[in-house]
């Protein structure tokens, strides 16, 4: 779990990242699973879009972070933001 101090750091790292996934109307599934936890390894924090006609938004992240063991770090609006340490390629230091 992440702390309130580290959420903030983290935020701020991910205000200026463009969405490089986008939730549509067939949901959350095992392969884009898969593609946000490889891409998380790569990056250890992105951006995923949720696009109006997805129809489980509100479960969304939580799926993601189940599937990824990733961390929910904010969410605002229909974008969500996921961190997860990089076990290979760690960039960011955590407060």
């Amino acid at each position: 779990m992440l702390t309130g101090k580290q959420k903030r750091f983290l935020r701020s790292k991910a205000h200026h990242l463009n969405p490089i996934f986008q939730v549509g109307k067939g949901g959350v599934n095992e392969n884009m699973i898969k593609q946000v936890g490889e891409a998380l390894e790569a990056r250890e924090l992105l951006k995923v879009s949720v696009l109006q006609n997805c129809e489980e938004d509100r479960d969304t992240a939580q799926q993601l972070s189940k599937g990824t063991k990733a961390d929910v770090v904010q969410i605002i609006g229909n974008i969500i933001v996921l961190y997860k340490e990089s076990k290979e390629n760690k960039q960011i230091d955590l407060p």
